[in-house]
């Protein structure tokens, strides 16, 4: 049979049925596919015919946690090389089986040597859409980011690790939007209870002590056409906004600075929202924003949350479910 037969079919007969031979089950480790042979190969996403439901539009497939190295830009540094996991899809029109995943995956291999920033990613972007032939693609690339942290007053260093993602869009009239996504993790004591710990020391001579609780808050900023936003760039903005980040290396001189900057920045849940706004609304390299945090009580047995948002019309609308994982 010619290898560019593509279907096969067993011809029995009700009167006489025929028995084939059974095939022998061994892993050829020597055999090498020609081109010829390579041609020959079914390819079930050009089979209309086969298409499984509706035949509508699909308006996002891909691949999700697929896993490489990626050296990323540091500030002030040699690149650093991470392991990063992506998620890629493209919209997928109506008389089409599917896509061919693994040019998505391919696509980043092509890449893989380069100094990866928001620019590469939308390079990526607009490779693989024409690769796979789809009028919208999207690629997000989530990666843990190591920034030294130095103690508050004993001197000492520590990795603090931060939860980042690069995340870009291509829509079918070729319109590219870039967003950095990032996570800052924080101490928030508490104002009501600061007060009223003071209320029973001074007024009945009771030791208390206000509660106070790891928080986080996630931003995910939209970058300004020609702009560049690092991570570093929306650390240094929550840093500023929030002030008490948690700590790395901690000695007793430390822990005591830590109790005392939470007792300068007591915040609600709101406050936090509106002072990471602050920050990242008078940056004009970022064109949109959303902000949520997220104070895991340490008082109640459940989580007080805010969200905050730019407000540009179009943009993003201050949603927590965006968030959902952010107190999971």
């Amino acid at each position: 049979m010619s290898f560019s037969t593509k279907k096969m079919y067993l011809h029995r007969t009700a009167a006489a049925p025929t028995v084939e031979p059974a095939l022998p089950r061994r892993y050829d480790a020597d055999f090498r596919p020609s081109e010829e042979y390579k041609e020959s190969l079914p390819d079930m996403m050009e089979a209309v015919d086969a298409i499984s439901g509706a035949n509508v539009p699909i308006q996002q497939v891909g691949v999700s946690g697929f896993r490489l190295p990626l050296r990323f830009a540091a500030e002030g540094g040699e690149p650093v090389m991470l392991e990063a996991a992506v998620t890629g899809s493209v919209s997928l029109e109506a008389n089409l089986k599917g896509i061919n995943m693994s040019r998505i995956m391919r696509t980043f291999y092509e890449y893989k040597d380069r100094v990866f920033t928001l620019d590469t990613l939308a390079e990526i972007l607009e490779g693989y859409r024409l690769k796979v032939g789809s009028l919208q693609a999207r690629v997000r690339v989530n990666f843990s980011y190591p920034m030294l942290q130095k103690s508050l007053r004993s001197g000492m260093e520590g990795y603090q690790f931060y939860k980042a993602a690069f995340e870009a869009s291509i829509r079918a009239d070729g319109t590219v939007r870039r967003f950095v996504e990032f996570d800052f993790v924080y101490s928030s004591a508490c104002p009501c209870s600061a007060e009223l710990s003071e209320h029973a020391r001074d007024t009945r001579g009771v030791y208390a002590i206000p509660h106070s609780q790891r928080s986080r808050a996630r931003v995910k900023v939209e970058v300004a056409e020609g702009a560049t936003v690092t991570v570093e760039d929306l650390q240094r903005h929550l840093l500023e906004g929030l002030k008490t980040e948690t700590q790395v290396m901690v000695k007793r001189e430390d822990e005591q600075a830590f109790a005392e900057m939470n007792g300068a920045y007591i915040k609600f849940v709101e406050d936090a929202a509106r002072l990471a706004f602050e920050q990242l609304d008078a940056d004009p390299r970022i064109k949109d924003f959303e902000v949520a945090c997220a104070h895991l009580e340490s008082l109640h047995s459940h989580d007080a949350v805010s969200v905050i948002c730019k407000g540009v019309p179009g943009g993003f609308e201050a949603d927590f479910m965006d968030f959902g994982s952010l107190v999971c």
